[in-house]
């Protein structure tokens, strides 16, 4: 069997970023991936700025994205309001990010294999991890990291993969020539809600989330971009002018943001597979970030701490994640609710343009502040 002081399940943002901090604090790592990088995944492509005094500290430099500055909403009519955000953020591909951080864990030295987990076991304060491809590896803290959902919650018999989730995720990347480079853009659609911003390449990263009782009554994606998202003014204009840039779209089906735990069974999670923040808040790739920072800061402790047992790792990250994202969830869900109603969707424009302050206090909820190290 082999054996490694951790092993982080998952190599997307969260994973691939407690890596870099555990390794760079002398803790050995084993990460597992199920697939190479580089590659594109299902997501906003827009990160906080709150995560970038992190990132550089481990080494990461992401300022080659896009400078964002400004928010765009709209309702299903065309209502709108622009702001400019307080803190902003970058836009930059998963594509891309990924594979930095995957570059700069190989340069730390950092082990990754590219496998799957199929099943997690606990017993006398040590993990096993087995893997499709018959690995057994051991140690004593596992780091689940590995996304929306897997079918290693069913395995781990995590309450939340039996309900149903009424959402579906669709991106791709498209050329336009006239989208504003320092721009995110929220439109809604009956239904579902439209990102649109920039990345790093210039294209333009499109990606929404409908409901699944909507798009099942169209036959493909394009149908339902044509006849639900054209409803919309700004959509109907951005995807008259935009050339498709991949052959077809990406697609996630079942996206769930029920409650989940941030540890369970002595398996600490961290990023999407702790909790799901509604993509409307744009800050869910800062928040894996933000969470392998708090996962790893915990580690480092257990590890260097005597005195630092793991019932105690264990209740400082659940209350730190409390803390540090709890609200962000919560008014994230309230956020929701509120825009795919059209009345109140349109309401609410209409009192963000007039009370610019309240604007500012509703975005500065739905982000953290700049981390400091």
């Amino acid at each position: 069997m082999h054996e490694r002081d951790v092993i982080i399940v998952g190599g997307g943002l969260a994973g691939l970023t407690a890596a870099l901090d555990l390794t760079q604090n002398g803790i050995g790592v084993l990460v597992i991936e199920k697939t190479p990088f580089p590659r594109h995944k299902v997501c906003g492509e827009y990160v906080s700025r709150e995560v970038i005094p992190y990132l550089k500290h481990l080494g990461v430099e992401v300022e080659t994205g896009v400078a964002i500055d400004h928010l765009l909403l709209s309702t299903q009519q065309g209502d709108s309001f622009k702001f400019q955000l307080p803190l902003g953020g970058i836009g930059i591909s998963r594509y891309a990010l990924d594979d930095l951080l995957y570059q700069r864990c190989l340069q730390e030295g950092v082990t990754i294999c590219f496998d799957t987990v199929t099943d997690i076991f606990y017993e006398k304060d040590r993990f096993e991890v087995h893997t499709l491809k018959g690995e057994t590896y051991g140690s004593s803290i596992v780091l689940a990291a590995y996304g929306k959902r897997s079918n290693l919650d069913k395995s781990l018999k995590r309450p939340f993969i039996n309900q149903k989730s009424p959402w579906l995720a669709v991106k791709a990347h498209y050329q336009h020539p006239d989208f504003p480079i320092n721009q995110v853009a929220l439109h809604n659609f009956e239904g579902g809600y439209c990102g649109l911003s920039k990345t790093e390449t210039g294209a333009v990263n499109m990606c929404y989330l409908a409901s699944y009782q909507n798009f099942s009554q169209y036959r493909n994606i394009e149908d339902f971009n044509q006849n639900v998202l054209s409803r919309n003014p700004f959509l109907d204009s951005f995807l008259k002018d935009a050339q498709p840039l991949w052959k077809s779209p990406l697609s996630i089906a079942q996206v769930s943001f029920a409650k989940k735990e941030a540890v369970a069974d002595h398996i600490l999670y961290c990023g999407d597979t702790a909790g799901l923040i509604h993509p409307l808040c744009g800050n869910g790739m800062a928040i894996a970030i933000h969470s392998a920072k708090i996962a790893s800061e915990g580690i480092v402790q257990f590890y260097k701490s005597k005195s630092y047992s793991r019932h105690s790792l264990e209740e400082e990250y659940r209350k730190r994640w409390k803390q540090e994202f709890g609200q962000r969830m919560r008014l994230g869900r309230t956020l929701q609710h509120i825009l795919l109603r059209e009345t109140l969707s349109r309401y609410l424009i209409k009192g963000l343009s007039n009370f610019p302050a309240i604007t500012r206090k509703v975005i500065q909820k739905t982000h953290g502040k700049p981390i400091s190290l």
